[in-house]
């Protein structure tokens, strides 16, 4: 239950408010003077202070100075009659939230309140969120608080002490690549080269040339020497990205490249020995291709000595509103947009979304969406339509169960948490109407709301 701090040295008008407030749920202390207030804000945290500007004791200007010298993050939004209107403004520069003038309208005054309570609380999770990206939800450049994704951290920092191959296997925008870097920057070769190729971008006598090298004039157009990746790499790592797509003859060059620790180049008859570390990735099942005849059995146990099974987004869904806020950091900067957070229907939308395209749709969303927002805060409106309208889903993929299994009784305690949270959103805090959404009786309400201490 959010509290609210009201002082004013008249009587009928702390009475006023309270009553008003505490209609609308909210903790609320008056007091009638200054001196009384600056007390309550050292005894007690005061999400919002509403302050009269001429009190006998201490003027609402010198207690807002001292307010945010005690409490920096109470919100302010002082009350003036129109005779001190250019009070209230100075009021303003000195960091009040809003001023309202006397005599006021209370449904307006009721919107302010709540609008400048929902702003801070936004400013409040936004910085949780930034804390936790700085400290230990991420590894190199990649980020998540998951149970999978701290599994991860904890493979990667084991195998990337080894020299032993990685095969990396996961569904396309999942960041393969993010973890192959990860290894390699965090084992003893990270010094040397990270080199990186698409094995299913190229044609095969162009991968060849790429990996292997070619001497000058092996064949048309080769009009000098180029050395291979294998050895560009040489100390380092070399990355194969989409191993699943190379040609079954080039397998076979690979294979013994990847034995012999030796490579000859396209056009050459010498030899040149390599020493580089392997990390292999696809997002197709290799082991299927072998049954099928796609993919060379001895290549695939070459290369799949460890493998790492990167999740897909929504399995791990406690990771989106991380990623989220570090995508938006990242575009807003460039941009040069003043964007600080989500709107909670944005988040929502997020939250709920199946992420088909994974991180990297994620991503693609949230540059769309920052450079698309107009205001302060990132709303569903700028979100692609299928992500911005996501609905808590009730399909194949919302009822996985994950292979460890899970607490069910917790699970739905979850879900009830969230669904009373948006109906009581939806409601803009009336538990009649959010009684209505729900189905359920307002004495059912005001239990849950106890229940989740959600008041």
């Amino acid at each position: 239950m959010e509290k609210i701090l009201i002082v004013d040295d008249e009587r009928s008008m702390r009475d006023f408010l309270r009553k008003m407030l505490e209609k609308q749920d909210y903790e609320v202390k008056a007091v009638g003077s200054g001196a009384d207030a600056i007390a309550e804000l050292e005894r007690d945290g005061i999400d919002l202070m509403i302050t009269d500007i001429k009190m006998p004791d201490i003027s609402g200007i010198e207690l807002m100075e001292r307010c945010k010298k005690i409490s920096p993050d109470t919100v302010v939004i002082v009350i003036t009659a129109y005779a001190s209107h250019d009070t209230a403004v100075e009021a303003m520069k000195l960091g009040a939230e809003d001023y309202i003038t006397k005599p006021f309208d209370v449904d307006e005054f009721s919107i302010i309140i709540r609008r400048s309570l929902t702003r801070k609380r936004l400013a409040e999770e936004n910085i949780l969120l930034r804390r936790e990206l700085q400290r230990e939800h991420r590894f190199e450049n990649i980020i998540g608080k998951s149970r999978p994704m701290i599994e991860l951290f904890r493979l990667i920092e084991r195998v990337a002490s080894t020299p032993s191959t990685v095969l990396i296997t996961g569904e396309s925008g999942t960041g393969k690549e993010l973890v192959a870097r990860a290894i390699h920057y965090n084992s003893p070769r990270f010094e040397h080269p990270f080199v990186s190729i698409n094995c299913g971008a190229l044609p095969e006598t162009l991968l060849e040339s790429e990996l292997f090298g070619h001497e000058r004039g092996s064949f048309t157009g080769a009009d000098r020497t180029k050395t291979g990746l294998f050895e560009s790499a040489g100390g380092g790592t070399l990355f194969l990205d989409e191993i699943g797509n190379t040609p079954m003859s080039m397998q076979v060059k690979l294979l013994r490249a990847m034995q012999e620790r030796r490579v000859r180049r396209v056009g050459g008859t010498e030899e040149r020995p390599i020493d580089v570390r392997i990390i292999t990735a696809t997002n197709v099942d290799l082991e299927k291709m072998v049954e099928q005849g796609g993919f060379r059995e001895d290549l695939y146990y070459r290369v799949n000595v460890i493998k790492i099974d990167l999740p897909p987004l929504r399995k791990r869904r406690e990771d989106v509103m991380l990623l989220a806020l570090h995508f938006l950091d990242k575009y807003a900067a460039a941009a040069g947009r003043p964007i600080r957070g989500f709107a909670d229907s944005a988040r929502r939308g997020l939250e709920n979304y199946s992420w088909p395209g994974n991180v990297r749709e994620l991503e693609n969303a949230i540059e769309r969406a920052v450079a698309l927002e107009t205001g302060e805060v990132i709303t569903s409106a700028s979100l692609p339509d299928q992500i911005g309208s996501a609905k808590m889903a009730a399909t194949g993929e919302a009822l996985e169960i994950p292979e460890g299994g899970f607490d069910l009784e917790r699970h739905l305690e979850e879900q009830r948490r969230k669904y009373l949270k948006i109906a009581m959103e939806m409601a803009e805090g009336k538990q009649t109407k959010a009684a209505r959404l729900l189905g359920l009786s307002t004495r059912s309400i005001r239990y849950l709301l106890d229940k989740f201490n959600m008041k």
